[in-house]
């Protein structure tokens, strides 16, 4: 059985809340139990429907957030109709709908359930091939397809993987969300021992899942060029990696359309730039990460989270592209090897 960590980066708040709820924790905590214990009763096509029916009435009223999708459309996709990213931006919210009722009902499933009518692998022998050099498997994800179900499959099926994780501002909520995450043996580490379980867990040859499309600010982020934009994307992948010899392999869950199943693709291990250099290696890493992470979303562009503002920290000198000031940068570097300064 193989364990592992996955990184999950959480919009939640940082603060550590306070050592017993409040009234209003309670009252949040009841609201989201109820909600998932009721959608857990139904059957799962009849959970999905309503899922992907909230997620479309989400879009209907999230005008702030439509607006970052279809920002974020342009910059990727300049010459596609207005139609056709509307259409994107609808599955978007719709798929996220949909992963709201995988999470409420995944507690139930069993082994022979999910590889029967919830997804298969594709490219497994990939990570057993990566974990087999016993120096830690380094698994290069994103906000693409089912993200959260994806660990508790893999779970189920016989790779239980710890996740490090921002606490939720509600201890009753995130205990309640950790608890079913955790179900089948994966466990949480908490972000303020993040970097030395990371490399302990590497050091252990086990299993480390990083989102890697995430906006990053500096000092964790280097500006790579990520849909022909400059992005600044976390470097903390590349240089664990270069740091323990850990294999890096592309991980996503994808809805397919044609089976009516996820499908976890496994891709074949990433050859790393490894030089005298570390901090060119680093960038070079980063930005290969970026374009492989990329390459998936251009193939699947419906199933990413493109309400995220991926693009809101700018080199310095550039004008913010969400109309609002952007992150301070100073001589921040960049995959084109050279250096931005603050005027």
């Amino acid at each position: 059985m193989s364990r592992g960590i996955t990184l999950e980066v959480l919009s939640a708040s940082t603060t550590s809340g306070p050592t017993s709820a409040t009234p209003r924790q309670r009252l949040e905590y009841a609201l989201l139990a109820g909600f998932v214990g009721g959608m857990r009763l139904l059957p799962r096509s009849v959970a999905r429907a309503l899922g992907a029916s909230i997620g479309s009435l989400a879009g209907r009223l999230s005008a702030k957030l439509t607006s970052v999708g279809q920002r974020n459309l342009q910059l990727a996709f300049p010459e596609m109709p207005q139609a056709e990213r509307n259409a994107i931006l609808k599955c978007t919210y719709r798929n996220l709908g949909l992963q709201l009722a995988e999470f409420c009902q995944m507690s139930k499933y069993t082994a022979d359930y999910v590889q029967r009518d919830v997804m298969r692998y594709e490219g497994l022998e990939n990570f057993l091939a990566a974990e087999a050099l016993g120096k830690g498997v380094l698994v290069l994800t994103g906000h693409l397809g089912a993200w959260e179900l994806s660990s508790f499959v893999h779970s189920l099926l016989g790779h239980p993987m710890g996740m490090v994780i921002r606490r939720l501002d509600n201890p009753l909520v995130d205990e309640l969300v950790n608890g079913i995450r955790c179900q089948h043996g994966n466990r949480v580490l908490h972000k303020d021992d993040f970097a030395r379980g990371l490399i302990s867990a590497m050091h252990r040859g086990e299993t480390v899942g990083i989102l890697m499309d995430t906006n990053m600010t500096p000092p964790q982020g280097v500006f790579v060029p990520f849909f022909g934009t400059e992005a600044c994307t976390a470097s903390g992948l590349a240089r664990v990696a270069r740091k323990t010899g850990a294999a890096v392999v592309p991980g996503f869950l994808l809805w397919s359309q044609a089976e009516k199943r996820y499908v976890l693709h496994f891709g074949s291990e990433l050859q790393l730039q490894r030089t005298d250099d570390s901090e060119a290696d680093a960038l070079a890493n980063t930005a290969q990460f970026a374009c492989v992470t990329e390459d998936y979303i251009r193939r699947y562009p419906d199933q990413w989270l493109w309400l995220h503002r991926r693009w809101k920290t700018r080199p310095a000198g550039e004008e913010p592209i969400y109309g609002r000031k952007s992150t301070p940068v100073d001589a921040m570097p960049s995959a084109t090897g050279t250096q931005r300064r603050t005027a």
